[in-house]
């Protein structure tokens, strides 16, 4: 099975998009998404220094842009790539590439929310001198522990060994000072505490802008960075997308959901190499792929070819699916049999894993039409639990 993941801010360097630009299809493109934004995004991919494009609100839009725009050099049939991709996901921003890429959003959509999400959270982080540093190495539970104790926030836990701590400047300085056993710090180079509370304001602003976006299911499975569940409800992504702005990025779980999904290969858009990067420590057994520029497209969609795998997902419009959002055992709602009609949001069964048990609901309603597992069965992120048929107004 094949995933394509999209990286988050950071990833980008001056003049990465030198090579992209030099094809006038690609460039055509991505001065129209440049014009959605209201941005010279195609000056910050080529002549910017790295001083200009660190700043979050250009940063932000350069990176989304790149990524939308390399995927349909990859496929230049977008529908061939839901034939391909058995599940994408998105490091911080990059979430907004990925559901731009599974058809949540469209790329207009999707430009002009990161064009406000990057204005919203360079604003919110000057209220307050905060920072990020990362914290590499030391057992987790004391790096956690250490954490807490300076009232620092882990804001991306990217796997065993790579956490980024978040807070105010004072807090960091105390971190300096009383680091976690055997762990190294390294302050990054960013424009104040993402992914925390000090960006409760940018939450606000876009939660008011995200009334009015209209949204549609994911036609390949989405994994969030939240909590590294699947989602395949529009309305659910969307939300989270804007929550994730204050919430710590769980990259850790995103992979573990990964490899419950069977995952063999792992593609990352431009600018890539982070997120392979830290597969290649993470994910053992899966082989990785960072497309960095257009002389790597054949190899890149021979890859493609050979762990492409298509996405359960039915998107005919006259079903609607209710898939399982993690691993475990489903246990299947009492006396809830097909031809039932249920309201939207209805109880279907629940999900038992290691780790907790959640409810799994019928998000849209509709007729049962078909169960596709059985009470008690082992289901993985993704599968495809029943199906239902659309009622009227549902």
């Amino acid at each position: 099975m094949l995933v394509i993941v999209a990286p988050g801010q950071g990833a980008q360097s001056p003049g990465f998009l030198e090579p992209w630009l030099e094809d006038p299809t690609f460039k055509a493109r991505f001065e129209w998404l440049s014009t959605v934004a209201g941005i010279d995004l195609v000056t910050h991919g080529t002549v910017s220094d790295a001083e200009t494009i660190r700043r979050t609100e250009i940063a932000q839009p350069l990176l989304v842009a790149s990524g939308l725009v390399a995927a349909l050099e990859l496929f230049p049939h977008p529908a061939d790539a839901f034939g391909r991709i058995g599940a994408v996901a998105g490091h911080s921003v990059g979430e907004l590439t990925a559901a731009a890429g599974a058809r949540v959003l469209s790329a207009e959509q999707a430009m002009v929310l990161v064009r406000e999400r990057g204005r919203a959270m360079a604003e919110a982080a000057k209220a307050t001198p905060t920072g990020m540093t990362a914290v590499l190495g030391g057992v987790r539970e004391e790096v956690l522990a250490t954490l807490e104790k300076h009232g620092l926030t882990p804001a991306n836990v990217n796997a065993d060994g790579q956490v980024v701590a978040a807070g105010t400047m004072a807090q960091l300085e105390a971190l300096a000072a009383d680091p976690p056993a055997k762990a190294r710090l390294t302050p990054l180079s960013v424009a104040g505490a993402f992914h925390t509370e000090h960006m409760a304001p940018a939450v606000g602003h876009m939660a008011s802008l995200a009334q009015a976006v209209s949204t549609h299911d994911p036609r390949t499975a989405l994994i969030s960075n939240r909590d590294g569940m699947v989602v395949h409800d529009g309305r659910d992504v969307l939300a989270r997308l804007v929550g994730q702005i204050a919430a710590p990025v769980r990259w850790d779980l995103c992979m573990d959901a990964m490899l419950d999904l069977g995952v063999t290969g792992m593609l990352e858009m431009p600018p890539a190499g982070t997120l392979t990067g830290i597969a290649k420590r993470a994910m053992k057994g899966v082989e990785t792929f960072a497309l960095k520029t257009p002389d790597q497209l054949d190899d890149a969609r021979a890859f493609c070819e050979k762990h492409g795998d298509a996405s359960p997902l039915d998107s005919s419009p006259t079903w609607r699916m209710v898939v399982a959002p993690g691993k475990g055992t489903f246990h299947r709602t009492e006396g809830l049999a097909e031809g039932d009609l249920l309201t939207a949001g209805a109880p279907v069964g629940e999900i038992a894993s290691l780790r907790d048990r959640f409810p799994v609901g019928a998000t849209h309603g509709g007729q049962v039409v078909e169960w596709l597992v059985e009470d008690q069965d082992p289901v993985a992120p993704g599968q495809p639990l029943l199906r239902l048929h659309p009622e009227s107004g549902s």
